[in-house]
């Protein structure tokens, strides 16, 4: 989700300016702009064996899939068929069809069907932005199926700055605010919460 806390000049001079984005991503980005849940779009400053948990119209997708090599794959969880048929039409028609599968349902089933299947260790990368009260569960499943070394990254961690005002205390605001302390106190990564957009923070595995 797009929720950056910058200038609005500063944020399109990013975006639009000095970002490096496809002429696919940016037919994808004018098309998921129309729709009435477009600020579920990632911006594109965002986007430059990989799981992604909550893939909307597909705009992040076709970032991670272009850097893999030609024999990666990258496993898309969403349970939305309408806007999950819109990233498939842009994934083909940037070529990329073939290094992504979409499995459709619970996000939570789709990882622990990847772990009976590929077994711990044998991922490098995941992206989470999905529901914000599940990301410690998604956090900790990813975080098993990552080699050492591997990274994720998880969207919206400032959350439009909400989780650093204490008398926000929804449930969101409040998982993603108890998620981020415990992100920086696990032994198990190494970890940085970069200031793009909505707050994204990196945790590679150690």
């Amino acid at each position: 989700m797009s929720r950056s806390l910058l200038p609005e000049p500063v944020e399109r001079y990013v975006a639009f300016e000095v970002t490096r984005e496809s002429a696919v991503q940016k037919k994808l980005r004018a098309e998921t702009a129309r729709l009435p849940q477009a600020g579920m779009q990632i911006g594109p400053d965002q986007g430059a064996r990989a799981i992604e948990i909550g893939t909307f119209t597909g705009y992040s997708a076709l970032a991670v899939a272009a850097a893999l090599p030609a024999d990666g794959k990258l496993f898309c969880c969403d349970k939305n068929k309408e806007w999950t048929a819109i990233a498939q039409r842009y994934w083909k028609e940037a070529g990329l069809a073939d290094r992504i599968e979409l499995r459709l349902g619970p996000a939570l089933e789709t990882l622990q069907a990847l772990a009976t299947q590929y077994g711990p260790g044998s991922f490098d990368f995941a992206f989470i932005d999905a529901d914000k009260t599940a990301y410690d569960v998604y956090y900790e499943s990813c975080l098993s199926l990552l080699r050492p070394g591997g990274m994720i990254a998880l969207d919206n961690m400032l959350w439009s700055g909400e989780v650093a005002n204490r008398s926000v205390r929804d449930a969101d605001t409040k998982a993603l605010r108890a998620l981020n302390a415990k992100v920086r106190d696990d032994p198990r990564v190494d970890s940085c919460l970069l200031t793009v957009g909505d707050g994204v923070m990196l945790a590679r595995k150690r």
